[in-house]
């Protein structure tokens, strides 16, 4: 009986995954007509900060080709995401306890909610104050010409980066949820989160303090946001009590 239902169990996850690839598939292929578009409105923030006489570069031969692919695909990946959590729920979610259900559901589509937040954050706040700043101590001389595969890489980090930032709250509320924490203790820990704030944004964007001030700030208000709603869930000792 047991082989059995573990062959069930994998028929059940292979099914989940063909739909999980088909409509990432479907999504590319979708938006694979305006991959030039999209790499445009990914690439604006930088243009609009280069000097009218400077043009981005491709020092790579296919990567006029292959950089709008990408960005389509990660595109795609974003859209199709909540359809992939869907999938995932749908799988895990009959072995789940009834408090576990109700809380993983609305977590899971919040952090993608929070994620697509910090990653907007970057895009319209974040990267005009970057790219300015760095136009404006490119040396006399030097053409600030950026690689188009490098610039992608870096907006890529960048976003997943402050997409991660803005789960902070989320990480909050699991910490009280699950009993690891208590929220007296996740408050006496405020110093330690604006000191480390300012230790991650020191580490991930680049040299400058207005930049590493624009990713430390949210970070820390995010964490204030979780201390605020953390209260609304109370803490579970064991699945048997909570049921």
């Amino acid at each position: 009986m047991s082989e059995q239902t573990l062959v069930e169990h994998l028929i059940e996850l292979r099914r989940r995954l063909v739909w999980t690839v088909a409509v990432l598939l479907l999504s590319f292929l979708a938006l694979m007509p305006f991959s030039q578009q999209l790499y445009t409105f990914v690439a604006q923030p930088l243009m609009a900060s280069l000097p009218q006489s400077t043009s981005m570069i491709a020092t790579d031969v296919i990567a006029p080709f292959f950089v709008p692919v990408k960005v389509t695909l990660m595109t795609a990946f974003l859209l199709s995401l909540p359809h992939t959590l869907y999938q995932i729920w749908a799988f895990v979610a009959p072995g789940l306890y009834r408090h576990e259900k109700w809380l993983i559901f609305p977590l899971v589509f919040s952090s993608i909610f929070l994620f697509a937040c910090g990653m907007a954050f970057a895009y319209f706040l974040v990267f005009p104050v970057i790219f300015q700043f760095l136009a404006k101590v490119t040396p006399v001389g030097v053409s600030m010409a950026t690689d188009i595969d490098k610039y992608l890489s870096f907006v890529l980090g960048m976003f997943v980066a402050f997409g991660a930032t803005f789960e902070v709250p989320i990480v909050v509320i699991l910490l009280h949820r699950m009993g690891v924490a208590s929220l007296e203790q996740l408050k006496k820990a405020r110093p330690y989160v604006i000191v480390g704030a300012f230790v991650v944004a020191a580490v991930i964007t680049p040299p400058d303090v207005l930049s590493q001030t624009l990713m430390a700030i949210p970070l820390i208000l995010l964490y204030e946001a979780g201390l605020l709603f953390a209260p609304l869930f109370k803490p579970v000792q064991t699945p048997e009590q909570s049921e």
